[in-house]
């Protein structure tokens, strides 16, 4: 059963979608461990869409992941399906690395560091 980190479904939801397309933009970011281990799952469906390529795959992705630019010239639509889907098209899954950092100072939360590896 999937967490549900103490939010409502589409707040659960909308979270999953922007820590989604901000690891797809920055290729590494720091959350909780909680959040991290649950994003994993996402982030390997859309690199798997990537590496589909069709239209349909990018449009599924499109409607996903928000409009948010990883560069001048290039969304995170864009990002997913030529530089990242590029790099893992000979591995079969495990797109994600979740390294533990250890607790938050403020109010003890487990930390934890999701790159693409």
């Amino acid at each position: 059963m999937a967490r549900k980190l103490g939010r409502t479904t589409d707040q659960r939801l909308a979270l999953l979608r922007n820590l989604a397309t901000d690891l797809i933009i920055h290729e590494r970011i720091e959350t909780t461990e909680a959040k991290a281990k649950d994003l994993r799952s996402v982030v390997d469906k859309m690199i798997t869409l990537g590496k589909r390529g069709d239209l349909h795959a990018r449009r599924q992705a499109a409607a996903y992941l928000y409009n948010a630019n990883a560069s001048e010239d290039q969304d995170a639509v864009q990002k997913l399906f030529t530089d990242i889907a590029e790099r893992y098209d000979e591995r079969q899954g495990g797109y994600t690395r979740v390294l533990k950092l250890g607790p938050r100072k403020g109010d003890g939360a487990e930390m934890a560091v999701i790159e693409l590896v």
